[in-house]
């Protein structure tokens, strides 16, 4: 996979507009009843971060990340300005904010998961680029000790127990995350007399999974 680890400048990322798309693809019958089914098994993030530019020195630095990437040839992180933790946008992440595992007396690895929760249904999301040191986990609601009791691979979102939990036992988590992206287009276009007029210089950017 072609990915670089690492992240795009966080505070052109944090005024950037963007969020989750979906693919239904939608058939009519001659009833007048739909038939909705999706190709996609989850959903994909695209962004614009040149809402986030505001100066020169953000084009520069831009400019240098791009060439960096090698345009749309290498992934690399994003900090999603509207969800970048397990908990609200708000508050800091807890140990039991999110629910990745139950204990079978000796599986020990858990993959890090994000749920999103709406009346009867829900969606888990898989969090596979945490942000190093952020990672709590807790199992049976008691919060284990980083290094000792469990490991956290940054770059792929596994967590690795030390010790097996009881058959039953909830496994939870607590974490800020990034997005794993590319650049959407092999062109960066950056006008200096529209920037300077106010116009946003476009910088689209596609999630990819890795």
């Amino acid at each position: 996979m072609n990915f670089h680890e690492v992240l795009f400048p966080i505070d052109i990322a944090l005024n950037s507009e963007g969020g989750p798309s979906r693919k239904t693809e939608i058939h009519a019958l001659n009833s007048g009843y739909e038939e909705r089914n999706s190709p996609w098994a989850g959903s994909r993030r695209s962004f614009n971060a040149g809402y986030g530019v505001k100066s020169i020195r953000d084009i520069e630095n831009i400019i240098a990340f791009f060439e960096a990437r090698h345009g749309r040839l290498y992934g690399f992180r994003f900090r999603d300005p509207f969800d970048n933790k397990s908990c609200a946008i708000a508050d800091t992440p807890s140990p039991e904010d999110q629910l990745i595992g139950t204990g079978d007396g000796d599986e020990v690895g858990f993959t890090l998961l994000k749920t999103y929760n709406s009346g009867a249904h829900d969606y888990q999301r898989p969090i596979t680029k945490p942000v190093e040191g952020t990672v709590r986990i807790a199992v049976d609601g008691s919060e284990l000790t980083r290094g000792a009791d469990f490991t956290v691979d940054p770059t792929t979102g596994l967590v690795t127990l030390t010790a097996p939990p009881p058959s039953g036992v909830s496994v939870t988590a607590g974490f800020v995350f990034d997005v794993p992206v590319r650049f959407d287009s092999d062109d960066l276009r950056i006008n200096l007399a529209a920037f300077r007029a106010g116009d946003i210089p476009s910088i689209p950017l596609i999630e990819v999974l890795v």
